[in-house]
């Protein structure tokens, strides 16, 4: 997983110079895609529950799941994130990051950083011992002091052989089962968050999420080792 990872950041941190106005997101996930195969990764989106694409790319009020499209050309203002999912050997990393094209508003800055703000608080959380509602609390309490909301719908989660594995990570307090970590868990740790409601809606495509209200949408993730004494990030450089 480790291998996975670092060449997965590589890949999202090489891939930067590319996202510029006039490319179309199809573009975009087929340089991600060759990226990922040359590195040796298996691209885990593509054909997992049906899904035809190495990547998701969302816009703007995308949440998360946008499906790459020639038809969604980026232009200046825009707000992107990427979420990728490889595995080397059988296991996976998953990651997200953001990109700015051109000259962004004020408050599309301020909403990334809160994001990446929520994600590094939690990362630091995360230890043996301690349990995922404590990781919950610590990424919503980030995300309101700020003025932003949670999005509700989706959640971090286990990852491994499988993409999606135990235990599920809520990004807000949320009542029922709680797990306490334990060294050697492996967390895709991701905040969702949105610049006014957490209401989501899915269009037709079964696969686009966005907010309910066009508002901006931020997402940002990294895979996580549960460490002895903290934790390690998988999915940095």
């Amino acid at each position: 997983m480790r291998t996975a990872g670092k060449r997965l950041a590589c890949i999202l941190q090489d891939i930067g110079p590319e996202v510029v106005a006039g490319i179309s997101t199809l573009d975009l996930d087929r340089i991600v895609e060759d990226k990922m195969r040359k590195s040796g990764l298996v691209p885990e989106c593509k054909g997992y529950a049906g899904y035809k694409h190495a990547t998701c790319i969302s816009l703007n009020d995308g949440i998360v799941h946008g499906i790459p499209s020639k038809d969604l050309i980026l232009k200046s203002g825009d707000f992107v994130k990427i979420d990728v999912v490889g595995s080397y050997k059988s296991y996976c990393a998953d990651m997200t990051r953001f990109f700015f094209v051109g000259d962004v508003s004020i408050v599309t800055r301020k909403i990334a950083q809160t994001a990446q703000d929520a994600l590094d608080a939690a990362i630091g959380k995360i230890a043996p011992g301690v349990r995922v509602s404590e990781i919950s609390a610590c990424i919503q309490d980030k995300v309101e002091f700020d003025g932003f909301s949670i999005i509700r719908a989706f959640a971090g989660h286990g990852i491994g052989k499988d993409l999606h594995e135990d235990p599920d990570i809520p990004n807000y307090r949320k009542a029922g089962d709680d797990v306490v970590l334990r060294e050697g868990m492996t967390l895709a740790i991701e905040p969702m968050i949105s610049e006014r409601s957490h209401e989501v809606r899915i269009l037709q495509d079964g696969w686009t999420a966005k907010t309910a209200d066009g508002g901006l949408a931020a997402h940002v993730e990294d895979t996580v080792l549960v460490v002895k004494n903290g934790s390690e990030v998988l999915t940095r450089i």
